[in-house]
């Protein structure tokens, strides 16, 4: 059905429920003369008269009383829809779907959820852990989580976490049999924990800087995972050295379970930021969600 089709049908229903040209195109914010024409249209469009006309009276024709009968509910059910779309654009309610990868779920979206979600229980969020750069518009995300460098230039982007800084880690047992690296070439004759990304077209290579020197590495090894937690597990058993998020790996350097080589070659980079399409329409639950993720470090 056409936007103007329903658009005549609503003019009818108006009509014959109030009885009068008059009164409907008064409610209606239109002329009596536009509304006539209206109806003529719709009735010349079914082939049947729809509405009996006196000059002192309106009244719908046996076929105008069938269709009412039908369209009047179907109108007002309609009409609570859209009253209830109107409740969620001014009240915290409603589900937002989010697009990230596994680091910044764990370190960034779940504790903050953790402290917005009990105070909102009428909001609902759907995270889903992929290494892609999904298309949020064409999958139906209300925003995504990406490093800095990778947000689209179209997207609207606000921070939500520091700048990250990667560090190179392996096991005592690890390093009990095998050299500790000076510089990124010599892990190439190491055993590398590798990770595979679908953004790199396949495994990724470990990234570093120095005065402004940049080296990328294609390491080797025996096992390649998808995800940080069988890496940095990987690592602690000593099945090699992992390329893992400073933070994730601290409190494992802390207590000596792991060793970090290359400190001097792992510099820092843009943090995580919350993407989304400029033209989108924020309600009142996504503006909450917005601002609980702003990083104010």
């Amino acid at each position: 059905m056409r936007r103007e089709e329903l658009a005549d049908l609503n003019a009818f229903v108006t009509v014959a429920e109030e009885r009068s040209f008059t009164r409907a195109a008064a409610q209606l914010g239109t002329s009596q003369s536009a509304l006539s024409y209206t109806v003529r249209r719709l009735e010349t469009r079914l082939g049947v008269r729809l509405l009996a006309r006196t000059t002192r009276s309106v009244a719908p024709t046996e076929a105008g009383a069938r269709l009412l009968r039908t369209l009047g509910p179907a109108l007002d059910q309609i009409g609570s829809e859209l009253a209830s779309l109107s409740e969620l654009r001014d009240k915290p309610a409603g589900t937002i779907r989010i697009t990230t990868g596994e680091h910044a779920a764990e370190a960034i979206l779940s504790p903050a959820l953790t402290r917005l979600l009990p105070q909102y229980p009428d909001i609902k969020v759907e995270i889903s852990v992929e290494y892609g750069l999904t298309d949020i518009v064409a999958e139906g995300y209300a925003a995504g989580v990406r490093l800095g460098e990778h947000v689209a230039k179209d997207m609207i982007a606000v921070r939500i976490g520091p700048d990250l800084r990667m560090a190179v880690v392996g096991a005592p047992s690890y390093f009990a049999r095998r050299p500790r690296p000076k510089q990124p070439q010599d892990l190439t004759a190491q055993d590398c924990i590798r990770l595979r990304l679908p953004t790199h077209g396949g495994l990724y290579a470990w990234e570093f800087e120095k005065r402004g020197r940049e080296l990328k590495v294609r390491v080797e090894g025996q096992v390649v995972f998808n995800n940080i937690a069988l890496q940095l597990n990987a690592a602690v058993g000593g099945l090699g050295l992992a390329y893992l998020p400073e933070e994730r790996v601290q409190p494992y350097l802390s207590d000596g379970r792991l060793i970090r080589v290359l400190d001097d070659w792992c510099a820092r980079y843009s943090g995580y930021h919350l993407y989304y399409p400029s033209r989108r329409q924020q309600t009142p639950a996504f503006a909450l969600l917005v601002d609980a993720l702003r990083y104010r470090g």
